[in-house]
């Protein structure tokens, strides 16, 4: 999986618009076909040699059952919620522990170019005055929601020592701009758009 390479995958989202089915977890799930069924998600074992301990233990595999070619989308621990967003796009949130997440967007078109947007690119786009949110609580989860109007839709919600009550946003990244905007948002707005997987099981 490459990353920031996202040209191809921009023009793509440009044509079109998409909102997200419903999440499934895997591994458990063990495979998730498009809409048209022209692709299906699987999950497959990654295997670890005994004296080597590299941190993943599954993979995403992008199939196409017609021609039986197939490409990996990403390595994965702990568990991926995965849905897709129409027919060409793949919402995946990783949650690598219990502590944290990631999000990333991946098209049927370039899987090799995904978007990722995990706690160091928050860090890095976001405003100085939230940063302390993400810097300095223990537990910070960055969640794929869905695709719209070219605009990948994030919920970002997590806590510790500097918010002990808990924080949540509204992030919306910006395909063509490659931009990130973040804001404040209800527990009523939260519920709605989060894929609701507040405690995923490990």
């Amino acid at each position: 999986m490459r990353c920031g390479r996202i040209a191809g995958l921009a023009v793509a989202i440009l044509c079109s618009q998409h909102v997200a089915a419903q999440f499934v977890l895997f591994p458990k799930a063990g495979e998730l076909a498009s809409p048209d069924r022209r692709f299906t998600i699987r999950n497959a074992e990654r295997e670890t040699p005994e004296s080597q301990f590299s941190g993943s233990f599954h993979s995403l595999w992008l199939t196409a059952p017609a021609t039986g070619r197939s490409q990996k989308l990403v390595d994965y621990f702990g568990v991926a919620a995965v849905a897709w967003s129409g027919n060409e796009f793949i919402l995946v949130t990783e949650y690598l522990n219990k502590k944290t997440s990631r999000a990333m967007l991946f098209s049927t078109a370039h899987p090799d170019n995904a978007i990722v947007i995990d706690k160091p690119t928050l860090i890095q786009s976001v405003p100085p005055d939230l940063r302390p949110s993400l810097r300095d609580n223990d537990h910070v989860f960055i969640e794929a929601s869905r695709v719209e109007n070219s605009v990948l839709q994030l919920s970002v919600w997590g806590y510790g020592s500097h918010d002990s009550n808990g924080f949540r946003w509204h992030c919306e990244y910006s395909i063509p701009e490659r931009s990130l905007q973040c804001a404040a948002r209800s527990e009523a707005s939260r519920e709605r758009d989060s894929p609701a997987l507040r405690n995923p099981r490990f």
